[in-house]
């Protein structure tokens, strides 16, 4: 007879502790998980820290069976995304969880439940805490490391999901692209896209520029402009505030390669586009098992140079410039300068399933889908 779980809201220090320390215990032997830093799990549940609280609300719960920690998951109430889209969806995040289908359902009821009391619909996710962050389920794919930033789980996570009711939303998918395969076919055919951007951007007066990071503030709310105004349209999608750019660039600031952000800009001086790619930071990051020590940073900081990998976290241009090529500048501009630090492969994710413009581009370039993520959604 399977002995009864009990979920638990976080509410004290301890509690989120074991909410912080259960994923070790799910994915222990996993050779592909990446620990996340603790003290980052720990500063996202507090609101003194984590701008998404000053306009949301968030409950956290930890699932238990004889007193041990089998599962998590965090209901969350995006008021923000309420605002925009007006459709009566909730969410919920940082879903962790033995194969277990009673605890499963257990921590999703509860968290349905804490929506249904804020008047929401459905219930969307795992998105932790917003699709602005990692969300997703993979569902398919290569096996390996997930890039920064990007799901990982233990293949009986759809089954689970499903399992309790929930059905598809909305899958997202992962390209690879292999950099040195993409500069030989550039070499073998004269009409390659390589060569075919450059004459965009002459015909188009269109210059590339790296983020000035001497000026990283200002730079900054330039990319938030751009940034919400690119994917404004997007299923799902919800603003970033000044508060959340600012938190997210700092997560990001210590890895970021300035050759490595392009900004597009026209004969007028307008900044029509952006492309933003960071080093693949996890293959360092899991060596850290969730601990940043003084000699661990300074190992990264040694280690950060050597990375031959990138992803690829955005690339947009404003409406009036879509449809011109800028976007095959861009994606060329970021390769030669990949290519030219001695990065051999790329990471572009994620792409909604149904971003036919943006899988086709990537394709062109050589890349191939290789990792699918789902979003799942019930109704409540």
């Amino acid at each position: 007879m399977a002995r009864p779980v009990r979920i638990e809201p976080v509410e004290t220090r301890a509690d989120l502790r074991r909410f912080i320390d259960l994923p070790w215990s799910v994915y222990e032997g996993d050779a592909n998980w990446v620990p996340p830093l603790k003290r980052d799990v720990r500063a996202a549940f507090d609101p003194s820290k984590h701008p998404f609280h000053r306009h949301s609300e968030v409950q956290p719960y930890i699932a238990l069976r004889d007193g041990e920690a089998v599962g998590r998951i965090c209901a969350i109430d995006n008021r923000n995304h309420e605002a925009v889209w007006k459709d009566g969806a909730g969410f919920f995040g940082w879903f962790e969880c033995i194969d277990d289908a009673e605890v499963a359902e257990a921590l999703l009821e509860t968290a349905a439940a804490w929506l249904r009391e804020r008047g929401r619909r459905s219930m969307r996710g795992p998105a932790s805490f917003s699709i602005n962050d990692t969300c997703g389920v993979l569902v398919e794919g290569d096996p390996g490391l997930p890039t920064i930033m990007m799901a990982h789980n233990p293949p009986y996570y759809p089954a689970l999901l499903e399992g309790a009711g929930l059905t598809k939303a909305k899958d997202l998918y992962a390209h690879h692209l292999d950099l040195y395969a993409y500069r030989r076919a550039m070499e073998q055919d004269p009409e390659h896209l390589y060569r075919l951007a450059d004459r965009i951007a002459r015909k188009r007066r269109v210059r590339l520029r790296q983020i000035r990071m001497s000026s990283f503030k200002e730079e900054l709310r330039l990319v938030r402009r751009l940034y919400n105004a690119v994917w404004e349209k997007n299923w799902g999608f919800v603003p970033m505030t000044d508060a959340e750019i600012a938190h997210l660039a700092a997560e990001l600031k210590p890895i970021v390669r300035p050759e490595l952000v392009l900004f597009a800009e026209s004969e007028a001086g307008e900044t029509i586009g952006f492309v933003l790619a960071v080093p693949e930071f996890n293959p360092i990051l899991q060596k850290m098992n969730g601990r940043l020590s003084p000699l661990g940073l300074a190992r990264a900081l040694i280690q950060k140079r050597r990375i031959k990998a990138m992803r690829v976290l955005v690339l947009g241009v404003l409406g009036e410039w879509r449809g011109k090529g800028i976007d095959a500048v861009l994606y060329v501009g970021l390769i030669r300068n990949g290519l030219a630090r001695g990065f051999n492969e790329a990471e572009q994710s994620w792409v909604l399933e149904d971003n036919h413009k943006m899988n086709t581009a990537v394709k062109r370039l050589g890349g191939r889908v290789y990792r699918k993520y789902r979003i799942y959604e019930t109704a409540l």
